[in-house]
């Protein structure tokens, strides 16, 4: 994709877009054709890795802490804090849960070796081992910041919709920061593609409660 589409769509999104009171996030949302999506091979599932961190994480966090002093003090960063002494009390459905309900698994350094022993064997297998952290709350705000710029791409969640939804960026960040997120997932998702551009209906961008922008001019064989 030509950089220049994507900032001339950004300034459209700036320009019809009102200032609201908070800090607005801005996604990408792709539209496709000439898919069945109820075939495997078709259905879109990418994690993709930006050039710029969004400082958000799309989705939820679980941190194994401790001691009870780090997880109240952090609790308000992540959405859910299992102390270490709770960790061999969890079933085998409560592990299932946590795999399927938590996009990111972090863990307090002296905790890691809790985890393994306990839950690694549940963990392990679906990529869901905690990423380690040290026992401080600017450590973790620094990780899930970093974590910011992974972003999945998914049209798995419910009917397998021809369409799917990624952030891609905020207000406060630069235009061409956004720019070049937007960028990345796109030629991520095209190269996933069988038919690459054939298989490319439309590209819009939108803040929270803007107008959807669309990108570019139509063209034969979808959006460049």
């Amino acid at each position: 994709m030509n950089k220049s589409i994507a900032m001339e769509a950004i300034q459209r999104m700036n320009d019809t877009s009102k200032q609201r009171k908070f800090s607005q996030s801005i996604e990408l949302m792709i539209n496709f054709k000439a898919l069945n999506f109820k075939k495997p091979e078709n259905q879109i599932d990418l994690k993709v890795i930006m050039p710029h961190s969004t400082g958000k994480i799309r989705g939820t966090s679980l941190l194994f802490a401790k001691t009870k002093e780090f997880a109240e003090r952090v609790k308000e960063k992540v959405s859910r804090v299992i102390l270490e002494d709770e960790i061999p009390k969890l079933k085998k459905k409560e592990v299932q849960q946590i795999i399927a309900e938590y996009d990111v698994l972090l863990a307090e350094g002296p905790v890691m070796l809790t985890v393994g022993k306990y839950l690694g064997q549940e963990l392990a297998p679906k990529g869901k081992m905690p990423i380690l952290v040290q026992s401080n709350i600017a450590e973790v705000e620094r990780m899930l910041s970093t974590l910011g710029s992974t972003t999945r791409v998914t049209n798995k969640m419910g009917k397998f919709m021809p369409v799917v939804h990624v952030l891609i960026g905020t207000e406060k960040m630069e235009d061409e920061q956004i720019a070049e997120n937007l960028i990345t997932v796109y030629n991520t998702v095209l190269a996933s593609l069988p038919g690459k551009k054939q298989n490319i209906k439309s590209l819009f961008v939108k803040k929270t409660m803007g107008p959807s922008i669309r990108l570019g001019a139509k063209e034969k064989g979808g959006e460049q």
